[in-house]
């Protein structure tokens, strides 16, 4: 059995390098934005950025952890044209059902797919813990999803986790102004003491009182957005798929929230991104028209 010290592991881990993975949904049904997947962000697809995100993200933990197992990266989804783009872009792709009712659905889906396609296949390995990277999310750093990678590593009996940035309040302002045209795009959140999430919603919460007060106490606001990818343990995820819609899942459109009113434990890792470079997930087309918008002031970004 190879040890913690042979794979340059944090310490305080005992057990084998867990086997890692990241799934890319990317639905082209959607109902605010058919096909977005598919729409170019300067010149580049979404599906595209997504896909480069995850590569770089491997690239950079296997430079921190070069003795961990080969970390697969695939794309699934309902639709042949998606399908075929992300062979285009080199990677594989599984079809699933287009009755799946969650980017998170899917990902068990493909899963279970790979599973029975490989079930005489000796060298193939179930993944412990895979990254949702949702194929709308093309301006994700790649250290975000490390540092989830991370935290799964040293703490490999978390259940969920995800990542959340305390809002400056100049950011806090961006997504006020962004909500008074697209309400439902960004998401917040609260956060314990003990870094576990306590809600998730469409709202800016908390409600602040005497904010200016505040403003004049600190740089950043006591708001936390969401960055919509998940972290799961394999088998979390299946007992989260399992699980009936939540009521209030229902009603804000967050399956995070079935997560919470279930029980199921997310751990919020925090990140700090510089002021402005904090962007929500493509939701509508007008997202996509700001995206072009931020990647004109960007340029760096946009290659």
């Amino acid at each position: 059995m190879t040890n913690s010290k042979d794979l340059s592991l944090p310490k305080m881990v005992q057990k084998p390098a867990p086997k890692l993975a990241i799934a890319i949904p990317a639905r082209y049904a959607s109902s605010r934005f058919p096909g977005k997947p598919l729409a170019k962000i300067q010149g580049k697809t979404m599906l595209w950025r997504v896909v480069d995100i995850a590569r770089r993200s491997i690239e950079g933990l296997k430079e921190k952890y070069p003795a961990l197992a080969p970390i697969s990266i695939f794309v699934t989804t309902e639709d042949e044209r998606i399908s075929t783009h992300a062979k285009e872009c080199g990677v594989d792709c599984i079809i699933t059902d287009p009755k799946c009712p969650t980017g998170s659905d899917r990902v068990l889906a493909a899963l279970k797919e790979t599973k029975a396609i490989n079930k005489d296949n000796p060298s193939y390995i179930s993944p412990d813990f895979i990254i949702n990277l949702q194929g709308d999310a093309p301006f994700t750093p790649p250290d975000v999803v490390i540092k989830i990678f991370e935290e799964f590593i040293s703490s490999p009996d978390s259940q969920v986790i995800t990542p959340v940035q305390r809002l400056s309040w100049s950011d806090l302002d961006r997504l006020r102004g962004a909500k008074k045209e697209t309400p439902f795009s960004g998401t917040t959140a609260i956060i314990g003491k003990d870094n576990k999430a306590i809600w998730f919603s469409k709202n800016i919460i908390p409600a602040i009182r005497k904010e200016q007060e505040l403003r004049e106490k600190s740089k950043l606001s006591p708001v936390f957005q969401h960055i919509g990818l998940y972290g799961f343990r394999t088998d979390i995820l299946e007992k989260f798929c399992s699980l009936s819609e939540g009521e209030y899942e229902r009603l804000e459109g967050l399956e995070q929230l079935r997560m919470l009113e279930n029980a199921i434990e997310i751990k919020a890792v925090e990140i700090n991104l510089p002021d402005g470079n904090l962007q929500s997930g493509i939701d509508t087309p007008q997202d996509l028209e700001r995206a072009n918008s931020y990647l004109n002031k960007n340029a760096k970004l946009a290659q």
